[in-house]
Formats: C-alpha cells, sequence, structure tokens
C-alpha cells in the first residue's frame, strides 16, 4: 500500500504541536550540530539542518504507531536522527539511540545533556549485540542506515509482537522493495504501508516503509555481527 502526506505548512510542520520547552530543545540540538566540531554529520548549518535533520524526523509522527509508543529504538542514531527529535516530541516515550562508534555516542551523550532531555539514553552498541533491547521495543527506525534487509534483520528482533519498523528511504526501487519484502517475510514482519512524505518545501522522494511484527522472529536471528550486511537476507 502507497499512501501520501501532503505539504508541510513550514520547518517544523509536523512537530507544530510542540510547547516552548521542547522547541527550546530543538534549539538547543541545532545549536549543538552547529557549534561541535564533532558533530558526525555535514549538514550543521542551523536552517538547513532544521529541514533536513528535524523535519525530516519529525515526519514520522504522522503515523500513529510512533505517536502513541512507550518504546522506541532507533538503529544507526550518528548524529541523533530521527530518534533525538522523536524524543524531544514524544516526552512520555522513552527512546534508545543505538549507536555502535564510541566517538558518535560520546557526541550524542553530549546532546543530550546539553539539549536536557531526559527521556532518551545511548545504547553504544552494536543492534546484533543489544541483548537487553530484545522483543521490547513498541517501534524501531532507522534512516539512512543501510539496504532494507539489513535494517529489518537489525530490527525484527527488537520488536514486541505487533510492533512496528519505519525505515526511511529515499527514491522507490521495485528490486530494493522486492528484497525487503522477501526479507520480511523471513524475520516475521509485514509491510503494511509506504507513505510518502514532504518534510519541508522542496523535499522529494522521501518515503517512510512501515512493517508490523506479525510472527515471532526466528531464534538464528539476528546473525552474529557483519554477516547482515555480508550476507543479506532477500537477494
Amino acid at each position: 500500500m502507497t499512501s501520501d502526506e501532503g505539504t508541510p505548512e513550514g520547518p517544523f510542520a509536523a512537530g507544530r504541536d510542540l510547547d516552548a520547552k521542547q522547541r527550546a530543545q530543538l534549539d538547543a540540538v541545532l545549536s549543538m550540530l552547529a557549534g561541535d566540531e564533532h558533530a558526525p554529520t555535514a549538514i550543521r548549518e542551523p536552517g538547513q539542518a532544521a529541514d533536513t535533520h528535524i523535519a525530516d524526523s519529525l515526519v514520522a509522527l504522522s503515523l500513529d504507531a510512533v505517536r502513541t509508543a512507550g518504546r522506541i529504538a532507533d538503529l544507526g542514531s550518528g548524529a541523533g536522527f530521527p530518534g533525538l527529535a522523536l524524543a524531544v516530541a514524544l516526552p512520555a516515550t522513552v527512546v534508545s539511540l543505538v549507536e555502535s562508534q564510541r566517538r558518535k555516542c560520546e557526541f550524542l551523550a553530549r546532546l543530550l545533556a546539553a539539549a536536557e532531555i531526559e527521556n532518551a539514553r545511548v545504547v553504544c552498541s552494536r543492534a546484533e549485540e543489544w541483548r537487553e533491547g530484545e522483543s521490547s521495543c513498541d517501534v524501531v527506525v532507522a534512516r539512512a542506515l543501510a539496504p532494507q534487509p539489513v535494517v529489518l534483520e537489525y530490527a525484527a528482533p527488537l520488536l514486541r509482537m505487533g510492533g512496528t519498523m519505519v525505515d526511511w528511504r529515499g527514491r522507490r526501487e521495485q528490486a530494493a522493495e522486492e528484497a525487503g519484502e522477501r526479507a520480511a517475510a523471513m524475520l516475521g514482519l509485514e509491510r503494511v504501508e509506504i507513505r510518502r512524505v514532504v518534510p519541508f518545501e522542496g523535499a522529494t522522494d522521501r518515503h517512510l516503509h512501515v512493517f508490523v511484527k506479525t510472527a515471532e522472529t526466528p531464534a538464528r536471528f539476528p546473525r552474529r555481527a557483519g554477516i547482515a550486511r555480508k550476507r543479506p537476507l532477500g537477494g
């Protein structure tokens, strides 16, 4: 199924219900991205980062599963998106920023402290090795992380039954989507929607691929660290 979201009203249109504290937190995030030379992103200018990072993250609030989630995991969080922005927008939700690179983990910890975001935590681990997270998440999100079969293999073991995986993707490609569907079937996931989104003015070819966990993920997943990338499912 494919659906569309309309044209945004501004850079934070998806988060237009944010209060003054939340907007101040997002401003602190933008300031940190601009001012910290170790920020792991090439997009640091606040105006551009507000669109490319924050608005692009908050567009997931269009999904009921995201808005009502009690626990969200952001895989390969990097500079903190989409998970950090969602943590600001959803203060009652516990958000785990899962990142394997130590330097990025240290940046994320500084960012959480600077913006006073108390409902998010940094998990410095590979997704495949985060045993504490298994079967515990209502929603798993990932943006620009890896080919879809790889992302799904990381995510499926972390989801509870009925939980939702949201994978940010660009231009649609039939072969890649078919590989994703084949991988999903092996992991107990079902793709329920591909939603075209326009998180900010001028944004093109942006889609949220939405999967639901409909069956238990086989015990052999996740495979050992690195295997999902070397031998992706669904090929």
